[in-house]
């Protein structure tokens, strides 16, 4: 049921911890060729994935420009 996945979600978002804010990021994300996302999902994903390029680019000592260029890349080639 969508409505209690969404608050697993938003949970693992809200927990602070990164794998499971990257297993959120992994499960919304959607490529160029599947099929829309909702509304919610798309809020969810966008918030995941925020949070996810800012932990990235404080490791790695990127902007938050270049992070996102590297989540970006990763999520394409594993998509793939």
């Amino acid at each position: 049921m969508w409505s209690r996945r969404a608050q697993e979600y938003e949970q693992k978002i809200n927990s602070g911890d990164l794998m499971a804010i990257a297993e959120v990021v992994r499960d919304l994300h959607r490529s160029d060729d599947q099929r829309e996302q909702s509304y919610s999902e798309r809020q969810l994903y966008e918030a995941a994935l925020e949070r996810l390029t800012r932990e990235v680019a404080a490791v790695s000592s990127l902007d938050e420009a270049g992070a996102a260029k590297k989540v970006d890349e990763v999520l394409v080639t594993r998509a793939a």
